[in-house]
């Protein structure tokens, strides 16, 4: 297969309002358009056409507006999921080739501009076999440079599917799914230079296809996406949620997350923790009842009235009773110094408590991370005996409360978390 690319030359200056196809109808025409042939245009001219500008002076807002996610930031760069999907720099609010004063948006919804331009273009030009793909510039992750990349196709497949297939040596492929819509946005970009007021160009000789496709279908679904945040952004993300949605926390999953938790720091070199799963009804069951019998007990030698005590007692088994995967935290003391004064000897427990903590706070987001909900719920640490009778424990072991765990519920968390200003919990000396 041999591609050509011609540049689409001498194109008048875009405003919004104007007959984008219109404008581009004689060009494509002089460039005597064949069947099979791919106009790649870039997301500045339709932005430009489609009237997607905002005032420069409104970048931080515009940025925050088009922003459905914040994967990763450091100083004024902010790497954020669009809300059509995709991820870059800024969420695609830029300052390129736009008059002064001026940023360009993307376009409201790509794949619709790229069908109804290839509508118009096929009417005039009377080329039925005619691709659309409208391109913006991506960086990539682990790599330098941008690269020319479709945000907007129609009338061509944005994937070809080569699993079971087989190459040259006959070895069955089973992972390979090309990018084709971005391989020929690249290939269009090196002729539609920056600089060069070239935004229009003609890809030719792609060998027949079949099918058509649209620039959501390159956007990784989120369940297959390894790096969804970034540390930092992590730790913002994870959230309390207290609802579950089907299916079970494969034992991995667990394993994964107990293993990055047993990573908190701890006094005097210890690993003074342990992890009980519980995902088996009886398991489950058999925690909550003694649960449910100490608190019971409680509540009654407090005088509360059995409505309330019944009403307490369904809304802690609603979300613990509810979750595929129970995790009680453990902490032991072995490891404390002994000290003769009470301060002290404190202070060392303490130290393992707080270690406790962390290992949770490890463990919530490690789930979070593989994408999984969770929540901590104070509980075991108000039944001590109860719980390691159960779980079979000896008296060493000091329950740390309980974590639920299940897949993440649709939409994730229902409420937003509460906003934070640093300085309310900062104090500078």
């Amino acid at each position: 297969m041999t591609l050509h690319v011609l540049p689409v030359p001498d194109l008048p200056e875009f405003a919004p309002g104007d007959d984008l196809a219109g404008m581009l109808g004689d060009a494509l025409a002089r460039a005597g358009m064949r069947e099979g042939d791919v106009v790649v245009i870039t997301q500045k001219v339709v932005s430009k056409t489609e009237g997607c500008l905002a005032p420069a002076d409104q970048r931080d807002a515009m940025i925050a507006a088009e922003t459905a996610r914040v994967v990763a930031a450091r100083g004024e760069l902010v790497i954020a999921q669009t809300h059509h999907g995709f991820v870059c720099a800024n969420a695609g609010v830029d300052a390129s080739n736009v008059g002064e004063g001026l940023l360009t948006l993307l376009p409201e919804d790509p794949d619709a501009s790229a069908r109804r331009l290839r509508a118009e273009l096929v009417e005039r030009l009377g080329v039925l076999a005619l691709g659309v793909v409208i391109t913006d510039t991506f960086g990539r992750p682990w790599r330098e440079g941008l690269v020319d990349v479709a945000i907007g196709v129609a009338g061509m497949p944005a994937l070809v599917d080569l699993r079971g297939t087989v190459d040259h040596t006959g070895r069955e492929l089973d992972m390979t799914v090309m990018a084709l819509a971005d391989q020929v946005a690249t290939a269009a970009g090196v002729v539609m230079g920056k600089d060069a007021r070239l935004p229009v160009a003609v890809v030719r000789g792609l060998d027949t296809w079949s099918g058509t496709g649209t620039a959501a279908d390159l956007v990784r679904a989120p369940a297959d996406d390894l790096f969804r945040e970034s540390a930092l952004q992590s730790l913002h993300g994870r959230r309390t949620i207290r609802t579950f949605g089907a299916g079970a926390v494969p034992r991995e999953v667990v394993a994964e997350a107990v293993a990055a938790a047993c990573t908190a720091p701890a006094p005097h070199h210890t690993r003074p923790w342990l992890f009980v799963a519980l995902e088996t009804e009886p398991g489950k069951r058999g925690l909550l009842a003694a649960i449910a019998s100490a608190w019971r007990a409680d509540l009654e030698g407090d005088g509360t009235p059995a409505e309330v005590i019944a009403r307490r007692l369904a809304r802690s088994d609603d979300v613990l009773g509810r979750a595929p995967t129970l995790i009680v935290p453990f902490v032991r003391f072995d490891g404390a110094h002994g000290y003769p004064d009470a301060e002290r000897a404190g202070a060392e427990r303490e130290m393992f408590l707080l270690a406790g903590g962390a290992a949770i706070q490890t463990l919530l987001l490690a789930l979070h991370d593989q994408g999984f909900a969770s929540c901590w719920i104070s509980s075991t640490l108000f039944c001590q005996a109860e719980t390691r009778t159960v779980l079979g424990l000896d008296e060493g072991w000091y329950a740390l409360g309980t974590v639920a765990c299940g897949p993440m519920p649709e939409g994730g968390a229902v409420r937003p978390r509460p906003p934070i200003d640093a300085s309310d919990f900062l104090r500078w000396r």
